[in-house]
């Protein structure tokens, strides 16, 4: 049983893509491999229930069976902090029952990966953040730098605040957000690497169709008029994503 945290360096960094790459090449592998994202926020109704892509996207790709209830126990309209966007419907986060609940199914996998909200900080609760749902997981955890320009200092505030919790790190991965070419992110690699003793365990390129690749893999499921395309076209994406992985993560180092 392991269980791998993902957080990044803020939200929209492409946690979601390297967890889903990560995922579908573990699936290819045999791997036992299984996916959480335990709160998402700014979730679309979709045939009457709040529907969370992110966790959806995962779950596609790493071909789990499990229902989306189970992969992403809470789900909310609103894009705020899961903390927030809780109380303002009148829930409550169950963080024991939550941590308890991720056990329970990690014990069942070789690996449960985790996708957190936003950045390691963001409160999942009052009174806890990413933080201190990977510590009371005994989760190591997995940073994911959007590659532009405030990306160092991003990358070592949050790698601070993870030494800071005694927090062990897997290391982080690069990826790259536009296909413009500018100066800081051609110089971002090698600085952090200079900066920081916690290893790169990757540097993804710019994906042009990224958002079509997570978008075929949510649409693999639906029946309906053309299930056959959809169906196809998700594999097809699962395989991108695990060859994505394959190139340019250390895979094993991440599964540790």
């Amino acid at each position: 049983m392991s269980i791998l945290l993902v957080t990044g360096t803020d939200t929209g960094v492409g946690k979601t893509l390297v967890t889903a790459a990560i995922a579908a090449a573990l699936a290819a592998r045999g791997t036992r491999i299984g996916v959480a994202k335990p709160a998402e926020t700014g979730c679309r109704f979709r045939r009457g229930v709040l529907y969370p892509e992110d966790a959806a996207t995962l779950a596609a790709a790493a071909d789990s069976p499990e229902p989306i209830e189970l992969v992403c126990p809470y789900r909310f309209a609103e894009p705020l902090a899961p903390a927030l966007a809780a109380e303002r419907v009148g829930v409550t986060i169950d963080l024991d029952a939550l941590v308890a609940a991720l056990h329970a199914r990690a014990a069942a996998l070789d690996l449960l990966l985790v996708e957190g909200a936003g950045g390691l900080l963001v409160p999942l609760t009052r009174s806890a953040t990413y933080a201190d749902l990977a510590t009371a997981l005994a989760a190591p955890v997995l940073l994911v730098v959007g590659s532009r320009l405030g990306a160092i200092n991003h990358a070592l505030l949050t790698l601070t605040a993870l030494e800071a919790r005694a927090l062990p790190v897997r290391g982080y991965i690069l990826n790259r957000l536009t296909a413009d070419a500018d100066l800081a992110t051609e110089t971002n690699a090698p600085l952090l690497r200079a900066l920081t003793p916690v290893p790169c365990l990757g540097e993804l390129p710019w994906l042009a169709d990224a958002g079509e690749l997570l978008s075929a893999l949510r649409a693999e499921g639906d029946t309906g008029t053309g299930a056959d395309t959809r169906e196809a076209a998700g594999a097809a994406a699962r395989v991108r994503l695990a060859t994505l992985a394959f190139t340019y993560l250390d895979l094993a180092v991440i599964t540790g």
